[in-house]
């Protein structure tokens, strides 16, 4: 089972699977190997292996960036936007990796840092391995971690194990299920909503207060990203020359707006973008569950909070628990890796599980919150990976917009126009989305060698 803080967890951008899950492997790696160096040897250097898909697009995902966060001792939920900025500039100028307790070594791109474009590890298409010698040549330590998808990092130990990942311990349960067809009977034996469900289960975990304390939380960031991008201006980093639109856009809504009665959809539209453009600039979101998809879920709970007239703190809440009984179903049973399943595993998944949530305060059913959720996972069914240059630009920020609105639609139709039977079950479209997954080409799949990656030129720089 899966937390609501494994679903969202606060990190910097613009990736999930190539930023924020490399440098939590990169932390891992360096605090285990610290307290373990034998005394009378020294640490000579640290040998990072980047395979497949991180080897493929990680320069543009800022993947070498944040293996020298890591390594050096940061976290993506606490690590500061200015160490973000300068520290990974200061050590390729100075060719010297600071570690967490006061030593320094070697770095350079190439030697230390080795990209495999062309090679793969088994179990996962983001593979990453460390290796740390000695002065005297011993290999100290060597450890292969993969990046699953949302942040989610797993040893290879953990996944010989058969486990899901660096999420909280396993305890017992009120109301485990691992499906949605469990979780509609869970709810029909208890008389329980879906959010209610899921907070008896954080409770095993936690105390309540602090549960809906760190709900608020992830929202106060979510938000906090939404005011910064639709204030910030300019090009985003990494020479496509994207300018960014958040802000413009709000200045017309605020200003003379259309007036087609299309408002509310603009502005859901201007909410994914500017969370979007925050995480294309590196800086701090949640991934929900993934960074890619970071814009959709905050977006359509500022669409509940803007325009539903019985929105509260209390519904933001609910919303973010059912939502994250959507997305753990997905996490479980197919995957939340682009590089695994394509985009529909990301902006697909956060549509579906926005849908949920959202059907969720707009007063629906069990039975309709989980058609919501099938209904925006069944249209992004076959979503590729395709971004230009390996950044998380184009399409990724118009796609969370996207997203968004199919999330608002999918919600509308199960609950203001249906009664919750439909044909196809959640449970048949998340099986649908990974089989999906497994017989897309590889090339679709975030490698920058397929789709709109190699047919749109990229700029001059």
């Amino acid at each position: 089972m899966y937390s609501v803080f494994d679903l969202f967890k606060i990190g910097i951008g613009p990736s999930s699977s190539h930023t924020v899950g490399p440098m939590r492997a990169a932390e891992r790696f360096a605090d285990q190997l610290l307290g373990m160096i034998p005394v009378g040897e020294s640490l000579d250097r640290i040998v990072v292996d980047l395979f497949g898909s991180l080897a493929l697009t990680g320069r543009g995902h800022a993947t070498d960036n944040a293996v020298i966060l890591g390594l050096a001792g940061y976290r993506p939920d606490a690590v500061a936007s200015s160490i973000v900025e300068q520290l990974p500039k200061e050590v390729v100028a100075s060719g010297r990796l600071p570690l967490a307790n006061g030593g320094s070594i070697p770095w350079r791109d190439g030697e230390h840092l080795v990209w495999h474009t062309s090679e793969s590890l088994p179990r996962h298409p983001n593979g990453i391995r460390f290796s740390a010698w000695s002065s005297s040549g011993e290999c100290l330590l060597e450890e292969t971690f993969y990046s699953v998808g949302g942040g989610f990092v797993v040893s290879e130990a953990e996944a010989a194990a058969g486990g899901g990942g660096d999420h909280p311990p396993l305890k017992p349960l009120l109301y485990p299920f691992s499906s949605a067809e469990e979780l509609l009977k869970l709810c029909r034996i208890t008389g329980k909503k879906i959010w209610q469900l899921v907070s008896a289960n954080e409770s095993c975990w936690r105390p309540e207060l602090e549960t809906q304390q760190g709900i608020d939380g992830i929202w106060r960031v979510m938000r906090e990203s939404i005011e910064r991008g639709c204030k910030a201006e300019g090009e985003l980093p990494g020479g496509l020359h994207v300018r960014r639109r958040a802000a413009g856009i709000r200045k017309r809504l605020e200003g003379d707006g259309r007036g087609d009665g299309l408002e509310a959809i603009d502005w859901l539209s201007l909410f994914a973008l500017a969370v979007n453009e925050e995480n294309a600039a590196g800086h701090r979101v949640v991934t929900a569950p993934t960074n890619g998809a970071a814009g959709v879920i905050p977006a359509v709970i500022a669409y509940y909070e803007r325009f539903v007239d019985e929105a509260s703190s209390e519904g933001i809440r609910r919303f973010l628990l059912t939502a994250s009984a959507i997305g753990s179903l997905y996490k479980r049973n197919a995957s939340l890796s682009a590089a695994e399943v394509g985009c529909q595993g990301e902006v697909g998944v956060a549509s579906s599980m926005a849908a949920a949530g959202l059907a969720e305060v707009l007063g629906g059913t069990n039975a309709q919150i989980e058609n919501a959720a099938e209904i925006a996972m069944e249209h992004h069914l076959g979503m590729t990976c395709d971004p230009i240059g390996g950044l998380v630009q184009v399409p990724c920020i118009e796609r969370n917009a996207i997203g968004a609105v199919k999330a608002v639609n999918a919600a509308r139709l199960a609950v203001l126009y249906g009664d919750g039977s439909h044909r196809v079950s959640l449970d048949r479209v998340v099986e649908t989305m990974r089989q999906t997954g497994l017989d897309m080409a590889n090339k679709y799949k975030e490698t920058s060698l397929g789709g709109l990656a190699v047919n749109v030129g990229l700029p001059e720089c």
